[in-house]
């Protein structure tokens, strides 16, 4: 039964970043992929909250399960970003790669911090 529901939970997490980064980018005018860093950072923030909400709550794994692994596994896209940094190498814009991709490094792991600070 918990495979199920992480599988449903992982589809609507697919979904909703498909939105989410349709709707950011419709909205930037940047030349690098916008919407896949804010996916990604806010998946970390929502990762870190639940991480350090279910270490203070006895008995919820399960529910960290469904969540953690399967919404936030489908909403978060670090391969999507690998590939976008790599199309960037390609197109030459070896700075704008750099920046990219450390750039959500960085921002995810402040995320996740804060989001374990808020809850623990």
């Amino acid at each position: 039964m918990i495979g199920l529901l992480v599988a449903l939970a992982g589809g609507l997490g697919a979904v909703a970043r498909f939105e989410l980064d349709s709707f950011v980018a419709r909205r930037s005018r940047r030349s690098v992929p916008v919407g896949t860093v804010v996916v990604n950072v806010s998946s970390c923030l929502a990762l870190g909250l639940l991480t350090g909400w279910v270490a203070s709550h006895a008995g919820l794994d399960d529910l960290r399960t469904v969540l953690g692994v399967g919404f936030l596994g489908g909403y978060s896209t670090f391969s999507t970003a690998s590939v976008e940094g790599a199309r960037l190498l390609r197109a030459g814009r070896v700075r704008a790669a750099l920046l990219h991709a450390g750039g959500m490094l960085v921002l995810s792991l402040a995320a996740a911090w804060l989001g374990l600070s808020i809850t623990s």
